[in-house]
């Protein structure tokens, strides 16, 4: 499946299953968000994901590819990792992991 409709049926499947989700844009990407708050989104072909327990992010840092999401070029951020598209099996369970602010 294309990277960017695999995307876009998990945040249609969140946002249809969780009533506090909502699909908007961050970083100029589609990003999904729980009460306002982003928690995963669709960059460059990969998706990030916001994960701020310790072990979720390491395992996600341990999937091949997978990095600290950079945006700007230089200031990687702390709790988002952008998993690649060859593992596009996980991100729906990243994306539920996420959610969980």
């Amino acid at each position: 499946m294309d990277p960017e409709a695999r995307f876009n049926e998990i945040a249609d499947d969140l946002s249809a299953q969780n009533s506090d989700v909502e699909l908007g844009k961050m970083f100029g990407m589609p990003t999904i968000k729980r009460n306002g708050k982003a928690t995963s989104g669709f960059w460059k072909g990969s998706m990030v994901f916001k994960l701020t327990d310790e072990g979720n992010r390491e395992q996600a840092l341990a999937l091949d590819g997978a990095e600290r999401f950079d945006p700007m070029g230089g200031r990687p951020m702390r709790e988002w990792v952008v998993v690649p598209a060859s593992h596009s099996d996980e991100w729906p369970r990243l994306a539920e992991d996420a959610l969980t602010l």
